[in-house]
């Protein structure tokens, strides 16, 4: 839940993000994805936070900002030790978190790039998060709040399967009334605006017993 949030948070402050849940998951990600910023629990199942970012810190030098319920002092001190490059503990203020990540990568220099241009693509879609805005093959698509928060999830992870739960989880804050089932319309709806035949959609495919996802890539 709390991660779902972060990623909402840099999502619409115009990053990308992939939550995983447990350390071997979170070294595949970072070998495959090069972060710009890893944001790490220390209570992960399997390899705990820290020796992800003894391994992380062995074999590259990505950004890690450490979020954890543990605040004893030893275990602060051991993060930073680490190469940690800053440590929140819980409970945390989301707006801090925002503001913390955004000092770690600019002193890092990394996610310059990303800054410069928020908008998320994928599968002929443009996303803006900073002009709430949404372009299909070039052209401006008027989208209802919680229709937004849907397709800014999918096409910043195009190829993910989402559940209706997770996708619901999107929508908080702009449609408090909604149940997993409003997420089928909010699809049906979307699919009505962004493929060329609502019935046969290309884009935002179903994955029966599981959810939907976006198809196409990015680009």
């Amino acid at each position: 839940m709390q991660a779902e949030l972060i990623r909402r948070s840099l999502l619409a402050e115009g990053h990308t993000a992939t939550v995983v849940h447990d350390g071997p998951a979170a070294l595949d990600a970072a070998r495959r994805l090069s972060p710009d910023l890893v944001v790490l629990d220390l209570m992960l199942p399997v390899i705990d936070g820290f020796e992800v970012c003894r391994v992380l810190r062995r074999n590259g030098d990505i950004p890690v900002l450490m979020l954890t319920a543990r605040s004893a002092e030893d275990d602060v001190l051991l993060g930073l030790e680490l190469g940690a490059d800053d440590y929140m503990t819980k409970p945390y203020s989301p707006r801090e978190l925002m503001a913390r990540i955004r000092t770690v990568l600019r002193r890092s220099g990394r996610g310059a790039e990303r800054r410069g241009d928020p908008v998320v693509r994928a599968a002929g879609l443009a996303v803006d998060p900073a002009r709430h805005e949404v372009r299909c093959d070039g052209e401006p698509v008027e989208c209802t709040p919680a229709e937004f928060q849907i397709l800014l999830a999918m096409t910043a992870e195009p190829e993910r399967v989402f559940s209706r739960r997770q996708l619901l989880e999107c929508t908080r804050g702009t449609d408090r009334a909604s149940t997993e089932r409003a997420v089928d319309v909010h699809i049906m709806n979307l699919r009505r605006k962004i493929e060329a035949d609502p019935r046969r959609p290309v884009r935002l495919l179903t994955v029966f017993g599981v959810g939907y996802k976006l198809s196409g890539g990015r680009g």
